[in-house]
């Protein structure tokens, strides 16, 4: 089952949720929508599912348009953050309620219901919990219950508005991997939204970053994550250090450095802004008299060594210190092994040199 979303926009009052938006979906692709609170990624949701209607444009499920089709009839499984389970009802007749609401010439016998149930019990690995009540289980068994309520009814398509957004991290991640495998098992087509960058990178085939009811970029994890297509992208998409300066003819200086933007050469002295994600930067100790003229100065503030990885607060100094409104920090990750050998401490000057960096001239993404 495929879906167009074709130029939909959808105001509350004076708030303008999405504007013009369209969006092709792939039949059994699995699909995250990505984006910071407000964006307009859960209004998509409803809309798709037919719990909202758009003020203008349209829905299609493989070709036939459903904008003015009732929720009932669109064949969709929906799964929200807060499970939604009917606390009075088993894990049994939770996952049954679907299929005994059913129109009676649709409805199953109950012979079939039980099997139905028991076969998605134990697709979700939770068949012994089948007379258990909700409030006997644990936050992620609670979602996975949500979720085969969801497919008993063999829905066309299946959404998830941040379907692990009430759980801990280490639920989290276990439900996202199974969620993944699940997926690849049923192929339905799906779209979850989320505002975790990890959860979207991780699970989804294809991610779509919405800001200010607009989309920004759509590819798949690793086109998004390498090649970021405006400042929001790169901002969004995990740690980055954000460096003011001017572009001019191939080159741009930021914080008394000069860094190469061949994509820029034909740009004049305009304001321009480098991206560098903390992974992407070499540091070594400075000494008196050396040239900083390869990398920007600046003091070890902090060194925070989680496992393999050490975090490094480092503040600019001299010409390299930031302007109004920048932040005071830059962050580099390097190996815990490689700052151990080093013996950097705290207090001492580093010299900070970025190995690569995306540059956005004013005006240009």
């Amino acid at each position: 089952m495929s879906i167009e979303i074709r130029n939909i926009s959808k105001r509350f009052g004076d708030f303008h949720a999405l504007r013009d938006l369209s969006l092709h979906v792939d039949s059994g692709e699995l699909v995250a929508l990505l984006g910071p609170s407000g964006c307009g990624k859960t209004t998509l949701l409803r809309i798709i599912a037919g719990l909202e209607t758009p003020d203008a444009g349209s829905i299609h499920f493989s070709g036939e348009d459903t904008t003015d089709v009732h929720v009932r009839e669109r064949g969709v499984g929906f799964v929200f953050q807060h499970y939604a389970l009917f606390r009075h009802m088993t894990v049994f007749e939770n996952v049954a309620f679907g299929l005994r609401v059913k129109p009676r010439r649709e409805r199953p016998g109950e012979a079939q219901i039980k099997a139905k149930v028991h076969e998605l019990l134990k697709l979700v690995q939770l068949d012994w919990l089948a007379d258990r009540f909700p409030a006997q289980l644990s936050g992620g068994q609670r979602q996975r219950i949500a979720l085969a309520r969801a497919l008993a009814v063999e829905p066309r398509v299946l959404l998830l508005d941040e379907p692990f957004g009430a759980l801990d991290a280490k639920v989290r991640k276990e439900l996202r991997r199974w969620l993944r495998r699940l997926h690849d098992e049923l192929h339905v087509t799906s779209i979850f939204v989320t505002h975790d960058q990890e959860e979207a990178l991780e699970v989804a085939d294809r991610v779509v970053l919405m800001n200010g009811g607009v989309i920004e970029q759509v590819g798949s994890p690793q086109e998004v994550w390498d090649h970021p297509a405006s400042p929001f992208v790169y901002g969004f998409l995990g740690d980055v250090n954000l460096f003011h300066g001017r572009a001019h003819e191939g080159e741009v200086r930021v914080q008394g450095l000069r860094l190469a933007s061949p994509e820029h050469a034909h740009v004049q002295d305009t304001p321009a802004r480098a991206y560098v994600r903390p992974h992407e930067l070499d540091v070594r100790r400075w000494s008196a008299g050396q040239s900083s003229a390869d990398g920007i100065l600046a003091q070890l503030e902090r060194a925070i060594v989680v496992g393999p990885v050490a975090r490094l607060e480092l503040v600019p100094l001299g010409e390299a210190q930031p302007q109004d409104g920048q932040d005071p920090l830059i962050e580099a990750q390097i190996p815990a092994q490689q700052f151990r050998e080093s013996g950097f401490e705290e207090g001492e000057t580093l010299v900070v040199t970025p190995r690569r960096a995306r540059v956005f001239v004013e005006g240009a993404a």
